[in-house]
């Protein structure tokens, strides 16, 4: 309570109505899979051109993630994750400059053993006692996509006719001063290929030798062929960092709402069906192999019975930029994801992601007609289709849930809008008194978040009373439950539903004479 101790006037502020709930993002997604090289950690891009430069271009002919990267933002994704997947023994690439300093690849693999670093004196000068003197060092660094023919340090010195590396960075007057805003660690933070170790016992001051080296000790990729253990990603000695699922369970990615892996097999899908279910506000894109679907082919089987993902087919046909712009087939899932994001932007997460064009694809790994989409409709397999004069869409937008309350994949993503807006909107109330003024607080802050839904066209009804309903007192908490500390709202939403099926009924009515 304030005091008043003295006569005067006095001034206060308070709050007067209720609080709003701000929706949260629907469309940030997460790809994970193989890249060419860069970190394990989960890296957020909003660009291809951002990705090339954190990790490379094509990785392989059956590596898929820089396709599904291009076709989500060809399609209208603006934020993206992305969670490179190695091999759990595989070992950084590193090479020491003095006792006291190392140069470790930015993440494992043997695509670090391809970096070349150049430390020299700083650029910029101070002068003492009439002496010039660099005020730091200088750290260069080229990475190769193979071996270079010739020697790299020439490139370095600007020879002429040396190997021109596909990356290559410069940090210039790197100092060892914490407080400064040069200092190494905190610029060499915005690297995409090596990060500088210093060992506890350096002297202060101390800094990396001059000279030039390969990051030639370690740097393996371990296993050939990556499994679920991989993409689950929990830390493995003698790593200790999380990759894959682990890594995006952490807080620093919260925001992710979509969740894919192109072209990973069932097992890994498994798994990140069950990380979308476990923290509850994610989806799950799920696509076929490359070969065409067996006819008793039942995703709710193979993949899981889940209202948190939905599965699409076939492969989609677009044009590969790293050979010649051939035909290439891959997985539709990263140009579905951009969809999705443009479906949110543009309608709302409330509008199912179908009947929409497939930006970047120019034809469809496999044929599907009329009469073959109702078995594989039937198993809630969302099918990509070309039309004659209407191009290639997705024309699916079901679940992989047997719950006919959760068929829809817009149903499902707007409860997940709604559950985790009002829950990040409403932890003002946590440790509030457990009163009615507080109980009135809370109502009034969801129906008015609940009321500009249902203006934009998320719930229907011509009344607000007919989309949703909102319930805080004690008909909703019993004593039990307020001595316990328990504040019990119910809410109920009434969401709207894809018109799957329309139907036009044509009568032929006869003139009267």
């Amino acid at each position: 309570m304030p005091e008043y101790l003295h006569p005067g006037v006095y001034v206060e502020e308070s709050t007067v109505g209720a609080k709003s709930i701000e929706g949260v993002s629907t469309s940030t997604a997460a790809f994970l899979g193989e890249s060419a090289r860069g970190p394990v950690r989960p890296v957020l891009i909003t660009s291809a051109n951002e990705y090339e430069r954190w990790f490379g271009g094509a990785a392989g002919a059956d590596k898929y993630l820089p396709d599904a990267v291009r076709g989500f933002f060809e399609n209208g994704g603006g934020r993206l994750y992305v969670c490179r997947v190695a091999s759990q023994s595989a070992t950084y690439a590193q090479a020491s400059f003095g006792h006291d300093f190392a140069l470790r690849a930015i993440g494992p693999g043997a695509w670090g053993t391809r970096v070349f670093a150049f430390i020299q004196d700083s650029s910029k000068q101070t002068i003492t006692a009439g002496v010039p003197a660099p005020v730091g060092f200088r750290l260069r660094l080229a990475y190769y996509n193979a071996a270079p023919v010739g020697d790299p340090l020439a490139w370095f010195n600007g020879t002429a006719g040396a190997p021109v590396p596909e990356h290559f960075e410069d940090f210039d007057n790197l100092v060892v001063d914490e407080t400064s805003a040069d200092w190494w660690q905190k610029r060499l933070a915005n690297s995409s290929l090596a990060t500088l170790l210093k060992s506890a016992s350096a002297l202060i001051g101390a800094r990396p030798d001059n000279g030039f080296k390969r990051l030639s000790d370690g740097g393996s990729d371990g296993a050939p062929l990556l499994d679920a253990a991989d993409f689950q990603g929990n830390p493995v000695a003698p790593r200790d960092e999380p990759q894959g699922l682990a890594a995006l369970a952490l807080e620093s990615c919260r925001d992710v709402s979509l969740v894919y892996a192109p072209g990973a097999p069932f097992s890994v899908a498994q798994l990140i069906v069950q990380h979308c279910e476990d923290l509850r506000y994610r989806f799950a894109i799920v696509d076929a192999g490359t070969s065409t679907l067996p006819a008793d082919f039942d995703p709710q089987v193979a993949v899981a019975n889940s209202k948190y993902t939905a599965f699409y087919y076939p492969w989609i046909l677009v044009t590969d930029p790293s050979n010649s712009q051939q035909r290439k087939a891959v997985p539709p899932g990263g140009h579905v994801a951009g969809v999705y994001a443009r479906t949110d932007r543009e309608r709302g997460v409330h509008k199912a992601p179908a009947n929409e064009t497939v930006r970047g694809a120019i034809g469809l790994a496999a044929t599907v007609r009329d009469v073959e989409q109702i078995s594989l409709n039937a198993h809630h397999i969302n099918v990509i289709r070309e039309f004659h004069g209407r191009g290639i869409r997705i024309w699916g937008a079901r679940t992989l849930s047997s719950d006919s309350v959760w068929q829809y994949v817009s149903v499902r993503r707007l409860a997940i809008y709604l559950e985790r807006s009002i829950d990040e909107g409403t932890q003002w109330a946590v440790f509030e008194p457990n009163n009615e003024a507080t109980w009135a607080r809370v109502s009034n802050s969801v129906r008015l978040f609940l009321s500009t839904c249902w203006r934009t066209g998320a719930l229907p009804g011509s009344k607000e009373e007919h989309a949703f309903f909102v319930r805080c007192d004690r008909t909703t908490m019993t004593a039990d439950d307020i001595l316990n500390g328990r504040l019990i709202c119910e809410i109920g939403i009434a969401p709207t539903r894809p018109a799957e099926f329309v139907i036009f009924r044509i009568f032929q009515k006869t003139a009267k004479a």
